[in-house]
């Protein structure tokens, strides 16, 4: 079973829904008690990096999330729950973050459209679990903060708007995805495959 981390803010049912259509149960899911015992997490997110953080605080999930990492069982970041993973972002005022991964979050600067929004091409930094029977191709991206990791080693994979963007991150069993895996076609769902097949096999045979 796979756990997603309902902390008031993320696209819930569509995330829900796109691991359900992999094969695999999907339980979106404030209790401590069924993310500590599901075999993978999922930390989705949309809207402002601090009211996130204060979300995740007050309802204790800060905590449980920091510890599921911990246990070494596999952990997704995504879009702003990726950007949670890292120590701090400065969307309106300085807000500390999970300090899962070392890095920041800065906003897009140099005059051109933000929100970055629309589609662009991956390009894969290293190997990953997560870019098995997978080239490169288009996902689908909407935000307006960008991640700067402070380890190269933590970079899988990066796009390009106007300069090189943190697209996919990884460490051990943590994992993040800037873009929407979900909303992504097939390139997207192989993502999303790829980590769910992680936690062990589907719960049935598609």
């Amino acid at each position: 079973m796979i756990a997603i981390i309902d902390y008031g803010m993320g696209n819930l049912h569509s995330v829900s829904k796109a691991v359900e259509r992999l094969g695999y149960e999907a339980v979106v899911t404030a209790d401590p008690a069924v993310i500590r015992n599901a075999d993978g997490a999922i930390l989705p997110g949309v809207g402002a990096y601090g009211d996130a953080m204060d979300n995740l605080r007050a309802t204790g999930l800060d905590e449980v999330t920091k510890a599921y990492a911990a246990s070494g069982k596999p952990l997704l970041g995504i879009c702003l729950g990726m950007q949670l993973l890292f120590d701090e972002s400065d969307e309106y005022g300085k807000h500390e973050g999970l300090s899962l991964l070392p890095g920041k979050v800065v906003r897009f600067e140099g005059g051109y459209k933000v929100p970055h929004m629309g589609w662009n091409r991956l390009a894969f930094n290293q190997d990953s679990p997560l870019f098995r029977d997978l080239a490169e191709g288009h996902v689908y991206f909407v935000h307006s903060y960008h991640v700067k990791p402070e380890l190269a080693s933590d970079l899988l994979a990066v796009t390009n708007y106007y300069q090189p963007v943190t697209a996919i991150v990884g460490r051990g069993n943590v994992y993040g995805m800037q873009f929407h895996p979900e909303k992504s076609g097939e390139v997207g769902m192989r993502l999303l495959s790829n980590f769910a097949a992680l936690t062990g096999e589907p719960t049935s045979k598609l």
